[in-house]
């Protein structure tokens, strides 16, 4: 395998030769991809189902099918996305025309996680390609089958002087690799380790995009559909065993509806994974025993009215519901990233509104209500990434939406145009003519200023 530094000047000077620029190539790289997604998918789908037993329908809706959404939306826009554009110019600057140009940065480093760990890294890559950039891929070393799967896929579509991948223990091939320089870093990952790369880009000046994460609130008021809510809110907490970077984190229920929707909540369980949840094939496992033992210390820290079964051996956790929780226990400042749901009472809205303070920046917010007055408030009054208006994690699957974080849950966006533009350099220019040369911007001022207050106003 050729070294960090024999990967790296051959993607420079492939970028440099001025490959990736046009449309036909991004084009043509694009339908390779896909192409190639379509011939590894089974094995795709095999190595998610190795590594965090995931169901092929679950699989593929959220690892595989959103791809394809993905490069067909791009390619149905990319020549329009790449069209220089043209703005106005000032007055003062006559007889001017100003455009702007989109340009490649240059060379990306993608670094994935571990929960969605096909997808979260090849979706990226999607807009690196269409922004014409050349892409070194770092998948996360904790889902080892995708890792495999990934490599191949990159090595049967591309030559490793466009998109490359590394692999290793993060810890140790970040750092290294962080110490050349890179025109954009895409991380998707954890606050901490999200830190970690900010500080490590900074020598170089290198802009980051980091899509964290945070505690994201799910908001069901008296109003709601309870029953519709319950069903949602579980298909979302429960959707990879709650190890989504979006998921419903802790709910805020008006205290009149609270008991209805736990009830309605634990039915929605039953219905979905049957009695015994362990024996469903439709319900994923934790990703490893470290992460099984932090879910299942967050257990105590509140009163189990649903769930709570647990097998380390099987790194099973049931869907749990928990009620009781403190506002300063651990739960409720970790983000929580497995199947277990505190639920918590409110009264009003601005009570609502100031425990959602307490975890600033949630990735995302869910609102469930009747009252557009109700949806109003939250959506004005509390800093979140995206969300979802009477649903969970769907807002994701939409191109046409802008995705990322605020604050500590991120910053940067991406998905459809919001990709293109993330991988894009904006060139400014403007050309001005020579037929006419408006004297009042030349030396000497005098009586001049009357006359630059009018064409600048």
């Amino acid at each position: 395998m050729a070294s960090i530094s024999d990967v790296y000047a051959a993607q420079r000077s492939f970028f440099d030769s001025g490959a990736t620029r046009s449309y036909a190539f991004r084009k043509a790289q694009l339908k390779k991809l896909k192409t190639t997604l379509k011939k590894h998918e089974t094995a795709i789908l095999e190595a998610l189902q190795a590594d965090l037993a995931k169901h092929p329908l679950e699989a593929f809706s959220s690892e595989v099918g959103l791809l394809f959404d993905e490069i067909d939306h791009t390619l149905t826009n990319l020549r329009e996305w790449m069209r220089p554009q043209a703005v106005s110019s000032p007055l003062m600057h006559y007889p001017s025309a100003s455009k702007i140009y989109r340009e490649p940065k240059g060379l990306t480093l993608l670094i994935g996680p571990w929960n969605y760990p096909f997808q979260l890294l090849i979706n990226p890559l999607i807009g690196a390609i269409a922004a014409g950039n050349c892409a070194i891929l770092k998948p996360s070393e904790l889902a080892p089958q995708t890792e495999a799967i990934i490599q191949k896929v990159i090595k049967d579509a591309f030559d490793p002087a466009f998109v490359a991948v590394v692999t290793g223990e993060g810890h140790i091939v970040i750092p290294e690799i962080m110490q050349f320089r890179f025109d954009h870093i895409f991380f998707t990952g954890s606050i901490p380790v999200g830190r970690k790369i900010l500080e490590m880009a900074a020598p170089h000046l290198t802009p980051v995009t980091l899509e964290l994460g945070g505690k994201s609130p799910c908001i069901v008021d008296k109003g709601a559909d309870i029953k519709t809510a319950a069903k949602r809110i579980i298909w979302g907490k429960c959707w990879n065993a709650g190890q989504t970077c979006i998921a419903p984190d802790y709910i805020l229920v008006h205290e009149s509806v609270m008991s209805n929707l736990i009830e309605e909540m634990k039915a929605a369980i039953t219905r979905f994974f049957g009695e015994d949840v362990s024996l469903s094939k439709d319900y994923p496992r934790i990703i490893n025993e470290k992460r099984f033992d932090q879910l299942t210390s967050y257990l105590q820290q509140g009163t189990i009215v649903a769930g709570g079964q647990t097998d380390r051996s099987n790194k099973y956790i049931a869907p749990t519901i928990l009620t009781n929780v403190s506002f300063d226990a651990a739960i409720m400042k970790d983000e929580i990233f497995g199947p277990i749901l505190p639920v918590i009472p409110y009264n009003a809205a601005e009570e609502a509104i100031k425990m959602i303070a307490k975890n600033p920046y949630p990735l995302s917010l869910y609102i469930f209500s009747n009252s557009r007055r109700t949806e109003k408030t939250f959506i004005d009054k509390v800093a979140f990434g995206g969300g979802c208006i009477n649903n969970t994690l769907v807002h994701f699957t939409n191109a046409d939406l802008p995705f990322g974080g605020i604050g500590y849950s991120g910053m940067g966006r991406y998905h459809g145009r919001s990709s293109f533009d993330e991988f894009t350099h904006f060139k400014g220019v403007m050309k001005t003519a020579t037929w006419l040369d408006v004297p009042v911007k030349y030396p000497p001022f005098k009586n001049k200023l009357k006359l630059a207050k009018l064409l600048m106003r």
